[in-house]
């Protein structure tokens, strides 16, 4: 694979990359006030030209899964499969969290991202680096910030938006022991997502656009709002 096609949606700022021939050729940042639906054609469209690359360049595509915005994640995945379907070209989805960890990879401390799910939670994961890789050593949650910093008694390096959030929490129950990554970071990247995917690519190879489903870690609001209409209608009945 040489070229692709990469999309985050999860977080307000959004982004899309085009990695070909093993080096980034260009990325576009979306800090938007507009939802992703309005403007992630219209960057796409802003990045191929600005490469001087066309639709029919690509090998593959590439989007983030999850966790993140629900609206956004929708958007990206189904941007990702229209053109996946349309062209005929593998589709690969990347954790959120696990983007975020490799913006600070060959860290000597484990890596905690940390999204803010809103609610006072968060979307949380533990990495460190192995062979140049950060690999996932706590299973991705939602989970209130308290009860995960209870669990954390390493020195951690923390990064994300929810790590923003919660610094001053952080610090409280780890002191000397929280570190965090410099602000730029803190966002995850389309440029990162072509670049996990490509590695995904060479090591398991094509994949269906069918199998990738958005990773929620949590119900949407509307799931949650018919479960109490159903369990009311349980107690009524």
């Amino acid at each position: 694979m040489t070229a692709i096609l990469a999309m985050d949606t999860a977080s307000p700022t959004g982004s899309v990359a085009l990695y070909a021939q093993g080096r980034l050729e260009g990325e576009v940042l979306l800090h938007l006030k507009t939802n992703h639906a309005e403007r992630l054609l219209g960057a796409i469209d802003q990045l191929l030209d600005g490469v001087g690359c066309s639709l029919e360049d690509l090998d593959a595509l590439a989007v983030v899964r999850g966790p993140g915005s629900f609206t956004g994640l929708r958007v990206g995945i189904a941007t990702a499969k229209g053109l996946a379907f349309s062209l005929d070209l593998p589709l690969v989805g990347v954790s959120t969290l696990e983007t975020l960890a490799h913006n600070v990879p060959y860290a000597g401390i484990q890596v905690c991202p940390l999204l803010d799910a809103r609610k006072n939670e968060v979307y949380a994961g533990l990495f460190r680096c192995e062979a140049g890789r950060m690999r996932n050593v706590l299973s991705e949650r939602v989970v209130p910030p308290e009860k995960l910093l209870n669990a954390i008694n390493d020195e951690t390096l923390f990064i994300g938006d929810g790590a923003e959030r919660y610094r001053s929490l952080i610090v409280r129950h780890l002191g000397a022991r929280a570190h965090f990554a410099l602000p730029p970071l803190h966002q995850p990247r389309a440029a990162m997502v072509a670049w996990l995917a490509a590695a995904e690519l060479g090591e398991k190879g094509a994949m269906s656009p069918d199998v990738l489903v958005p990773v929620y870690l949590r119900p949407s609001e509307a799931e949650l709002s018919l479960l109490a209409k159903d369990e009311a209608g349980s107690i009524e009945g």
